[in-house]
């Protein structure tokens, strides 16, 4: 979730860093600007719990990692260090050059939407996203109504839209040959909860 940019100042990705080492709270970095990230929902976490969780237990034994909100992800096309609310990494992990902490190779991105975050999350995060050169498959959970968008790359800049909105229904993750119903990963989600 992000808020309003700090400042009006423009900051380096160096300043950046070094202030975000020192910071109690995460903040985005976009284009020179530092904007805070607020905090999450029940229903938010419980998303992103859910998910982490079977990802973990699912992907056992599988050459995948998942990260959750917490992992710095760096897109070097579009300048932004951002924080996804769950990334999965095949292989190894390519870390930005000269850092221990921010990835640079995802290939699985899921965002818990908010009121607040989904036009970002769904238009300019995920154009930049789109820049990543291993990124294939981009999810978007409603955290208030059953409901998933699957954006999963079939070809050069050709991307194919599946929605789920039933809680009997599977999400099936193309670029991981797995998948998730939506009852568990809305489980213990209430959507009569104010998702901001």
């Amino acid at each position: 979730m992000m808020a309003h940019p700090q400042a009006t100042r423009t900051y380096t990705p160096e300043e950046y860093l070094e202030l975000e080492l020192a910071s109690e709270e995460r903040h985005e970095y976009i284009g020179g600007d530092i904007i805070p990230m607020t905090g999450g929902t029940p229903n938010h976490n419980r998303i992103v719990r859910n998910l982490c969780t079977a990802l973990t237990v699912g992907l056992r034994g599988q050459p995948y990692e998942a990260f959750v909100a917490d992992q710095r992800l760096w897109i070097p096309e579009r300048r932004i260090y951002t924080y996804p609310d769950v990334m999965v990494v095949q292989g190894e992990l390519v870390l930005q050059q000269g850092r221990q902490d921010t990835l640079t190779n995802p290939l699985v991105i899921i965002e818990v939407l908010s009121r607040s975050t989904r036009d970002y999350d769904r238009g300019e995060k995920f154009v930049a996203y789109r820049t990543i050169p291993t990124f294939q498959e981009y999810v978007l959970v409603d955290q208030s109504a059953c409901q998933v968008e699957q954006y999963a790359k079939t070809g050069e800049k050709t991307w194919m839209l599946r929605v789920y909105d039933r809680p009997d229904e599977q999400l099936e993750f193309a670029a991981l040959s797995w998948a998730i119903a939506l009852s568990d990963i809305y489980d213990k989600v209430t959507f009569d909860a104010v998702d901001e």
